[in-house]
């Protein structure tokens, strides 16, 4: 690919998306954005980088962003961060929210959707341990194609396989063929909802708790720094952060500080969870 064509492309995906493509990651455009060009009527790679030029249709501009963003995922993707969710989050979250029992949830870049029904199926498997309580999922995502999906809830023998244990694929799914169907107990769990992470997040509200695993990785830093800044002001003083595993607001922003002896969990700078960790700590020395 021509060095020129490339600039175009890196240009146009930090613009919309944030996401930053190295020269390295040159091939992807290939694979992902041939098809994308025959869908338009271009009979190269080339030709299409020349329609991008001046004033692209919108429409086409979607695509290609679509086409480039990263949509990998999995049903309790990484297992710890839904331990830590089970285990440490929602017991801190049941004497926190003691009196109002409700929770507002956010999945940032939710993708087909595993991470938002997982957390459902969780929150579904401790009804009983948590009577009276009500949850609200907002799901987010750059692609619209895939948020599409993601509402129909709809996955192949291969996706449940992938982290999904097989309890909770027999009390919630309903085989169709080869085709495994979300129960509605879980599928109307999920609010989903178009949203780019680059612009202004007031409209979102707040929450307790935000999922945004996995999509840093995809920006310089300066977006990163800007997208965690935004995030502060849309989460509670005593709300968490789930980034993922490679991913650290260290030497990025001071606005989040990890949450002690959890990685990947993130907290606002005064966070009680810090003194009840400190408490703890002193309880167990003396």
């Amino acid at each position: 690919m021509r060095i020129n064509d490339f600039d175009v492309y890196a240009a146009l995906l930090k613009e919309k998306s944030g996401l930053t493509l190295t020269p390295d990651k040159s091939y992807l455009l290939e694979s992902r954005l041939s098809p994308v060009a025959k869908q338009w009527g271009y009979n190269s790679l080339e030709a299409l980088t020349m329609a991008l030029n001046g004033v692209p249709d919108p429409g086409l501009v979607k695509d290609v962003v679509e086409a480039m963003t990263t949509n990998e995922t999995s049903f309790f993707r990484d297992t710890r961060p839904f331990d830590t969710f089970k285990a440490t989050v929602l017991p801190f979250m049941e004497k926190a929210r003691m009196t109002g029992k409700r929770l507002r949830i956010w999945c940032a870049a939710c993708s087909s959707g595993q991470e938002p029904y997982s957390l459902a199926m969780i929150l579904e498997e401790m009804k009983n341990k948590m009577p009276g309580w009500s949850y609200e999922i907002i799901a987010t995502d750059i692609d619209h194609k895939i948020l599409e999906q993601a509402k129909k809830a709809e996955y192949t023998q291969f996706e449940v396989q992938r982290g999904l244990p097989i309890q909770m694929l027999m009390n919630y799914f309903e085989q169709d063929d080869k085709i495994w169907r979300l129960k509605d107990v879980i599928r109307n769990k999920i609010q989903y909802k178009y949203f780019n992470l680059l612009d202004p997040m007031t409209s979102m509200g707040q929450f307790d708790i935000i999922f945004c695993r996995n999509v840093l990785i995809y920006f310089d830093i300066d977006t990163k720094r800007a997208t965690l800044e935004k995030m502060v002001k849309q989460i509670t003083p005593d709300g968490f952060l789930f980034l993922g595993g490679a991913e650290t607001v260290m030497g990025v922003t001071s606005s989040f500080v990890a949450a002690p002896d959890i990685r990947g969990l993130y907290i606002p700078q005064t966070h009680p969870f810090i003194d009840s960790k400190d408490d703890s700590s002193k309880a167990v020395a003396g």
